[in-house]
C-alpha cells in the first residue's frame, strides 16, 4: 500500500462489507478524486490521512456499497413523488373516491388529478359504469388520471375521455383495449397502450414540460439516494427523461448512475421510440448519463391475462378454456431486433412476465449467439414465471434475470395474479436460488413506481432472504426452496445489477480504482434476524465521494 496517496476523505470505525468476493470484509478505506484509492485495517487507511483529509467514523455500523437498482422508472416515480396524488396499493375503491375528492378541493375546475398507485385488486373490479360515475362525482368533473400498480393499465375518469377523444365508438388502439360494459358503455379502464393515449393527453396540459419534468427527474434522484441507491437503470427511457437528466448533469446535480433503456416500439408512456429515439438518446450521453439499453416489451401482465403462457390461465364462465396469451413479437422480428443491438453496440432489456415469452427471448438469444458469439448484455424482466428447462439457459446464454421481488411480498398484485394463474405455476414462481445456483447474474431492482409507492430496497431483500410478507400478519411462504443468504441478497442488490447494466468497471463494490458509492446504515444486516430486514435505515448515502444524503436524526 502506497504511503504517497493523500485522499480526501477516509472512512473508518466500521464494518465494512465489499460485495467483492475476493475480498469481502475491510475495516477502512480511502477516497481520492471521486475513486477509492486503498481498502486495508484501520491503522493503514488512518495512517494515509494527511491534515486536510475529512475522516468519517463510522462507529461501529455496516458500511456498504452504493446499491444499485437494475429496474426503475425514474420519470413515473419522480413525478408521482413530486406532483401526484398517493394512493396506497391497499386503498378500496371507496377510500380511492375518497383521495380524490380531498385532492380536488384544492385545484381548479379543468386541473388534471394525476396519482397512484392503485392496487390490482381494485383495477379487478371498477369496470363499471356505476364506478365511473363515482370517480366523476368525486373529482367535481375534472379530468382523472390514476395508475395501477404494474403501471401497465389506468383508470380515468369521463372528462380524460373526453379530452382524450375517446368515445365508445372508439376502436381500441393497436396493443391496447378501452375497457367497456357488455352494453359498450366506456368504463374508464384503460389497458396496455390505451394507456398511453390518455399520458399524452395529459402531458399535453403541462405549460412547461421541460421544467416540470426537470423537477420530477430531480425528486427521483433525491428519493433513490434517500434509500441507498446511486445506480440505477431507467426501464424505459423516453426523449423528456434524456433531456431533463441533461440538465440536471449540466447542473452537476445528478447522484447516481443512470443507464437507460429506450422503448423499440410504441410505448406506454407517449413520444418518440425507436431509431429516432436510438438517436436522441445518443445525444444526450455524458458522464453520468448511459443511453446504452434497447426496451422491448414482449408481453402484458398476468392481472389482465396479457401474459404469454405455457400453460393455460384459469377458465371463467366466459373463457377459452385453452387461452394462454400471446407474444406481441414473433421469434423472427426479435431476431431481427437483437440482431440490431449487435450493430448498435447497444444492449436488451426485455419484458417478458410469462414462461412463454421468456423461452421466447431465450430461443432468439440462442439462434443470435450461435451466428456473432458473445455480444451485448440481453436481460429478461421480471421472471417471475420460468419453465424449470429453461432456468440454466439463463447462464449458459449470458442472460441476466432482472428480477423484482417487490412483487411478490408485500404487493397486493399477487392476490391478483392468483386470480388468473394456475396455483401450482404461481407456487412455484420467482426461481431466485435456482438463478443463482446454475450461475445466473440475479439482478434485483424495484419496478418502481410499480407495485409500491418507494423504490425501498431493504424490502425486497428481506423478501429475497425470507420468501415471505413483511407483515407478520399474513402467513406462508411463496416457493421457499429458493430462499437466498443475505449475502446472495446483497450480491443482487450491488455487484450484480451494476454488471448488468454494464457499470461493473463503475461501481457495484467497494474496490480500489471504483467510484466511491457508499452507504451507512443504522444495523447489521448480517447480524439480525432476517424478518428485520425491512426495518433497515440508510444514514448517509455517498456518491463519487461526496455526501448526497444524510437521514434526519430524531431527538426526544
Amino acid at each position: 500500500m502506497s504511503d504517497t496517496i493523500q485522499p480526501e476523505l477516509i472512512v473508518t470505525g466500521g464494518r465494512v462489507y465489499t460485495s467483492d468476493p475476493a475480498n469481502e470484509w475491510a475495516e477502512a478505506f480511502a477516497v481520492a478524486g471521486g475513486s477509492i484509492v486503498a481498502i486495508g485495517t484501520d491503522a493503514e487507511i488512518t495512517a494515509l490521512a494527511a491534515a486536510s483529509t475529512e475522516v468519517l467514523d463510522a462507529g461501529g455500523r455496516l458500511v456498504l456499497p452504493g446499491l444499485s437498482d437494475g429496474h426503475t422508472h425514474l420519470g413515473l416515480g419522480g413525478g408521482q413523488a413530486a406532483w401526484e396524488l398517493p394512493i396506497l396499493p391497499s386503498d378500496t375503491k371507496e377510500e380511492i373516491f375518497e383521495k380524490v375528492a380531498a385532492w380536488a378541493a384544492d385545484l381548479g375546475p379543468d386541473e388534471w388529478i394525476v396519482g397512484g398507485i392503485v392496487g390490482s385488486i381494485v383495477m379487478d373490479v371498477v369496470g363499471t359504469t356505476a364506478d365511473l360515475a363515482s370517480l366523476d362525482a368525486a373529482s367535481g368533473g375534472r379530468p382523472v388520471l390514476l395508475r395501477d400498480d404494474s403501471m401497465h393499465n389506468r383508470w380515468v375518469s369521463s372528462r380524460a375521455l373526453e379530452l382524450m377523444g375517446v368515445t365508445a365508438d372508439s376502436p381500441d388502439p393497436e396493443g391496447g383495449h378501452y375497457g367497456r360494459d357488455e352494453s359498450g358503455a366506456l368504463t374508464g379502464v384503460l389497458q396496455e397502450l390505451a394507456s398511453a393515449v390518455v399520458e399524452k393527453a395529459h402531458d399535453e396540459s403541462i405549460a412547461d414540460p421541460d421544467a416540470h419534468n426537470k423537477i420530477s427527474l430531480k425528486k427521483a434522484l433525491e428519493v433513490v439516494n434517500s434509500y441507498g441507491i446511486t445506480a440505477v437503470q431507467d426501464a424505459a427511457t423516453m426523449e423528456y427523461s434524456w433531456k431533463a437528466l441533461s440538465a440536471i448533469e449540466a447542473d452537476g446535480d445528478v447522484t447516481a448512475w443512470v443507464v437507460g433503456s429506450m422503448p423499440a416500439r410504441p410505448f406506454i408512456e407517449s413520444g418518440t421510440v425507436g431509431e429516432e429515439l436510438f438517436a436522441i438518446g445518443a445525444a444526450h450521453r455524458s458522464e453520468h448519463i448511459r443511453p446504452d439499453f434497447v426496451k422491448f416489451v414482449l408481453d402484458g401482465v398476468p392481472m389482465t391475462r396479457t401474459t404469454a403462457m405455457l400453460r393455460p390461465y384459469i377458465c371463467h364462465d366466459h373463457d377459452d378454456p385453452q387461452f394462454t396469451g400471446e407474444s406481441y413479437w414473433t421469434l423472427e422480428e426479435l431476431i431481427e431486433t437483437i440482431e440490431l443491438c449487435y450493430d448498435r453496440g447497444l444492449n436488451g432489456k426485455l419484458h417478458a412476465t410469462g414462461d412463454a415469452s421468456v423461452r421466447l427471448v431465450l430461443d432468439a438469444v440462442e439462434i443470435v449467439r450461435e451466428r456473432r458469439g458473445p455480444g451485448p448484455i440481453f436481460q429478461i424482466a421480471h421472471v417471475e414465471f420460468v419453465d424449470p428447462v429453461d432456468v440454466p439457459r439463463f447462464a449458459a446464454l449470458g442472460v441476466v434475470p432482472d428480477a423484482s421481488p417487490y412483487i411478490w411480498y408485500p404487493g397486493i398484485i399477487q392476490e391478483s395474479i392468483k386470480n388468473q394463474i394456475p396455483l401450482e405455476t404461481v407456487e412455484a414462481s420467482w426461481p431466485t436460488a435456482d438463478f443463482v445456483n446454475t450461475g445466473a447474474l440475479l439482478s434485483a431492482g424495484s419496478d418502481w413506481p410499480c407495485v409500491l409507492p418507494s423504490p425501498d430496497p431493504w424490502i425486497g431483500l428481506e423478501t429475497l432472504v425470507t420468501r415471505a410478507n413483511i407483515d407478520p400478519s399474513v402467513p406462508g411462504e411463496l416457493n421457499p426452496s429458493q430462499k437466498l443468504s443475505v449475502a446472495d441478497a446483497v450480491a443482487a442488490f450491488t455487484r450484480n445489477p451494476a454488471a448488468a447494466m454494464g457499470l461493473d468497471s463503475v461501481t457495484g463494490s467497494l474496490k480500489v480504482g471504483l467510484s466511491a458509492d457508499f452507504i451507512v446504515l443504522d444495523r447489521n444486516i448480517f447480524e439480525i434476524e432476517p424478518r428485520e430486514i425491512h426495518e433497515t435505515k440508510v444514514d448517509q448515502t455517498y456518491f463519487e465521494g461526496r455526501k448526497v444524503y444524510e437521514r434526519a436524526q430524531v431527538t426526544v
